[in-house]
């Protein structure tokens, strides 16, 4: 057990395919990524189904469904509506050492996860980053320590500084957002 754990990191998450496109086997992709060449540049990726291990696809085509977040890709071996419904639920995978340069003040959204929430730099958390929903705007979310979860919007006005190294992110959240 411990090797396949220990394969997944070497993994990211960059989507999930949520459905199928008509009948010639095209999938949905909500994307966990801000790299939108991953669902429409063909080549090499992978999916994995719950428990299992990724196994590698050709991507052909890929387009963004317009006014959506959502991408539309067709795979090499997927022809058909039913080989396509077999996928839903997969997640979308690149290896992780498949990360776009970064520039100044740029994050790989899955490396905030586990940070922890501060309202300021000598304050005790007030929770850990344990997911991030994407949309129109990125959101945190923070388990509190009482076990319940905020939304927090990933902006510069709110959460102005992240300490990767030192594992905690500052949250200077508009009066009343907390109590949401």
């Amino acid at each position: 057990m411990a090797d396949s754990e220990e394969r997944l990191e070497d993994w990211l998450t960059v989507g999930k395919i949520v459905g199928v496109q008509g009948l010639q086997g095209e999938l949905r992709v909500n994307p966990a990524s801000d790299f939108p060449e991953r669902f429409t540049v063909p080549g090499p990726r992978w999916v994995r189904s719950k428990g299992s291990t990724p196994r590698e696809v050709q991507l052909k085509t890929g387009r963004q469904l317009p006014g959506k977040s959502l991408f539309v890709v067709r795979l090499d071996s997927i022809d058909n509506r039913d080989a396509a419904e077999a996928l839903v639920g997969s997640d979308w995978m690149v290896p992780a050492d498949d990360r776009p340069q970064l520039g100044e003040g740029e994050f790989h959204l899955m490396d905030l996860v586990g940070l922890e929430a501060r309202l300021s730099p000598d304050s005790d958390p007030i929770g850990t980053v344990t997911d991030l929903i994407s949309g129109g705007n990125d959101l945190l979310e923070i388990k509190r320590s009482d076990g319940s979860k905020l939304l927090i919007p990933f902006v510069e006005a709110i959460v102005p500084e992240v300490h990767l190294k030192d594992g905690w992110l500052l949250l200077t959240p508009p009066p009343g957002l907390m109590d949401l």
